[in-house]
């Protein structure tokens, strides 16, 4: 096994834009090792828009887009963010969340993150002018969705379910 699918976070964004609006905390930190894989047909635009992220996070070291998650980086070693099925509301959204409860359910590190902010989990993120900086930087053509409705950059969530 090569050594850089050892030790990864890897981050499950149905669209451009949930990995921030979910996860920014954990693409924050420079210590992480984050392979991104973004789920089913994403026009072109808001593909360009996501492969702009490697530049402003340093430590994303892949950025797939598929409707899977390839063999290589299904380790348990890895550490999985899918987006949470149960209150998660988009259809694409819950579908990854299902598959991230089946690997939860197999053994593996999975973490559930909210991208409506409905979830009893969330909290207030510690730096959200930087959230919303990078949302900005990387997004700009989904900036609507963070223009009046700062849930988007002020909170975030994560939970891990215990069976």
């Amino acid at each position: 096994m090569s050594e850089k699918f050892i030790k990864s976070s890897v981050i499950i964004a149905p669209h451009p834009d949930d990995e921030i609006i979910g996860t920014y905390e954990e693409l924050s930190n420079k210590d992480n090792h984050i392979v991104i894989i973004y789920g089913h047909t994403i026009e072109a635009e808001r593909r360009e828009e996501a492969l702009s992220l490697k530049s402003y996070f340093s430590n994303i070291k892949a950025q797939l887009f598929q409707n899977t998650v390839p063999q290589p980086y299904l380790q348990k070693t890895n550490k999985f963010f899918f987006p949470d099925p149960i209150y998660e509301t988009h259809p694409e959204h819950r579908q990854w969340g299902y598959f991230g409860e089946q690997l939860a359910r197999e053994g593996f590190n999975v973490i559930f993150y909210s991208t409506i902010m409905t979830a009893p989990y969330i909290h207030k993120v510690k730096n959200p002018e930087k959230k919303k900086e990078a949302l900005d930087k990387n997004y700009p053509s989904q900036m609507d969705l963070w223009k009046y409705d700062h849930k988007y950059f002020l909170f975030e969530g994560k939970c891990r379910w215990i069976f």
